[in-house]
Formats: structure tokens, sequence, C-alpha cells
């Protein structure tokens, strides 16, 4: 192992590897519960605000900006902990949030699982805790 990879894996300091394309991936988890809310990219701003603000910040691929959790809808996530990974490109936020984090309405944007009996169908595994028209009047 490099002397830079060991740094990486083992070291003390903070250097997020991102992609081609500038991003890292995280991971929003919910700090209570241990449920997986969302998967989403950061690049350097939004990775920069969320650790100074406390708050949630991501860039969204297809608007191609940054995207503060919860600027429409009101569902923001309070950063609670940041957890990287051993070679550094994925991050988990443990954050703490108030209502339903999906577009969708639902808790988490996992709210569906393949099915055991067919598995070219999808399976709803939870129920949709807010009105997503009510969230995102535009």
């Amino acid at each position: 192992m490099s002397t830079a990879s060991k740094e990486i894996e083992e070291g003390f300091l903070f250097q997020p590897k991102f992609d081609a394309n500038g991003l890292i991936t995280a991971i929003a988890q919910d700090c209570q519960t241990g449920q997986i809310l969302m998967v989403a990219y950061m690049d350097k701003e939004a990775l920069k605000l969320t650790i100074e603000t406390g708050n949630a910040v991501f860039y969204s691929r297809s608007r191609k900006k940054l995207w503060k959790k919860g600027e429409e809808s009101g569902h923001v996530q309070k950063v609670r902990k940041i957890l990287v990974d051993c070679d550094q490109d994925c991050l988990v936020l443990k954050v703490s949030v108030d209502q339903g984090q999906c577009h969708t309405g639902h808790q988490s944007c996992f709210y569906r699982t393949v099915s055991d009996k067919e598995p070219q169908r999808l399976e709803f595994i939870a129920e949709k805790v807010y009105d997503p028209n009510n969230a995102y009047k535009k």
C-alpha cells in the first residue's frame, strides 16, 4: 500500500475523492431509525455548504445546480454526523428529519422492493407520509 493510500484509508485528514464529474455519492440516513432515506451527489460547494450550515445541500445532476434539501418542500435534513468510507469516495450523512424525505410523499426514496415471485415487478413496502401536491406548489 502506498503512503498516499495509507493516509487516505487510515489517516486523520479529510480528503474527499470526487469523481470525474466533480461529484461524490452521499447517502442520507435517519440518525434515529437507521433508515436509508435517499442517495444523492455533492460537489465541493455542496459539501462545503453542508458542513458550514449543518443542513444537507446536494448537487442536482438533472438541474445542474446546487439543491438545498427541503428548499421547496420544507423537509430539511439537519446533518448530525458525516461518515466517510475507507477510500473517501462516498459519504453517509446521519440526519434528523421532520417528515417524509422523498418527493413522492414517502418517508424514504426506498419504498419499493423487487418481488420475490416476479423479479421484474416491484412491490410497495411503505405508505405515503405526506401529500407531495401540498409540499411542492410550483
